[in-house]
């Protein structure tokens, strides 16, 4: 079952959205992008930087993330070792430091093949987390819209 947790009107599609999914919470945002254009550039390590505010830099064998992806991320001038713990088409998990942290995915509209849903999954644990992915969403938009 899906609780929406903040408040915010379901048509205004230019803001994101929060809502509880068991226990996690759902940043997501509309993308003006194909869902292809969109989970590329989620999954694409050399992006992680320009959209995430708590990613300085990533170093990482693989360009784009798959189930098995190792590297390791600086935050907060610190380099933290990570690991995707799985992937499946438009959705990926992963672990930071071993611990279980967000997911993301992106979700198609069946009837816009240029607009998309981009989304966070946050453990309850994290809700601290939250404003940090809503800004994320809002810079990872920016980055992959179409002008």
């Amino acid at each position: 079952m899906t609780h929406r947790v903040d408040g915010s009107r379901a048509g205004n599609a230019r803001r994101s959205t929060v809502t509880r999914e068991g226990c996690s919470l759902l940043v997501a945002r509309e993308v003006r992008t194909s869902p292809e254009s969109a989970i590329e550039a989620l999954r694409d390590t050399r992006t992680w930087s320009e959209w995430s505010p708590s990613i300085g830099s990533v170093e990482s064998d693989d360009r784009f993330v798959r189930e098995g992806t190792r590297g390791r991320v600086r935050v907060a001038g610190a380099w933290i070792p990570f690991e995707v713990t799985a992937f499946s088409g438009r959705q990926w998990r992963w672990r930071v430091a071993g611990i279980p942290a967000t997911g993301h995915r992106v979700e198609a509209y069946a009837d816009d093949s240029e607009r998309c849903r981009v989304a966070i999954e946050v453990p309850i644990v994290a809700a601290g987390y939250v404003p940090v992915c809503r800004r994320a969403l809002d810079r990872f938009a920016t980055l992959v819209e179409d002008e």
